[in-house]
């Protein structure tokens, strides 16, 4: 499983990165065959005073292609919330294969 991280219009520090890469870790328990994790955090309203924080997340597996947005105030809520909502996707495409 590749994972790639991409940030836009800001530096992801260390600790963000480590969140990231520990939960993506559990994604191996819901699907085996994961080729490709893409992980994209972006600042939302950059022109306000309020900026929200995006989180994107594409999982490639063999013929299927999974993708997450969500938007909170901190990347960690965005994450996990798009995380759950993979997870959910990916349990639902099992389940069909499985009948």
């Amino acid at each position: 499983m590749t994972v790639n991280i991409q940030t836009v219009r800001f530096d992801a520090d260390s600790k963000l990165i480590e969140h990231i890469n520990k939960k993506l870790e559990k994604l191996t328990n819901y699907h085996d065959r994961i080729v490709k994790v893409d992980v994209y955090l972006k600042l939302d309203n950059v022109v306000h005073q309020i900026k929200d924080k995006v989180a994107e997340i594409k999982v490639k597996v063999p013929r299927h292609e999974f993708f997450v947005k969500q938007t909170s105030k901190s990347f960690e809520e965005s994450f996990d919330s798009a995380l759950d909502s993979l997870i959910t996707q990916i349990k639902r495409l099992k389940e069909k294969q499985a009948a």
